[in-house]
């Protein structure tokens, strides 16, 4: 279990201290980050929030997961570990034929 909560289908007008707010009334809040898009820059609908405690975490999950926010039903569960990105590139590769 871990401390770090993924906030999915919010409002693409939240901005990260609008979710630091939406998540301090069920406990204390270390960072809160809306994730955007690299080109726009317009935020992606989700983002991560770490608590300091399991506890809060579950307390999170309970009182926020599936309610109304600006029309939309958030979803709020425990955050998955980040995979870990292949280094592959998408040029050359031997997929097709060799022309010689």
């Amino acid at each position: 279990m871990g401390t770090r909560l993924y906030v999915g289908n919010l409002g693409y007008d939240v901005s990260s201290s609008d979710l630091e707010k939406m998540l301090s009334d069920h406990g204390t809040v270390q960072s809160a980050e809306v994730i955007s898009d690299r080109m726009t820059g317009r935020s992606k609908g989700f983002g991560f929030v770490e608590m300091s405690s399991e506890d809060e975490v579950q307390a999170a999950i309970a009182a926020l997961n599936g309610q109304d926010q600006g029309g939309r039903a958030l979803t709020v569960n425990e955050a998955k570990p980040r995979e870990p990105r292949s280094s592959g590139g998408g040029y050359g590769g031997g997929g097709g034929r060799d022309r010689y």
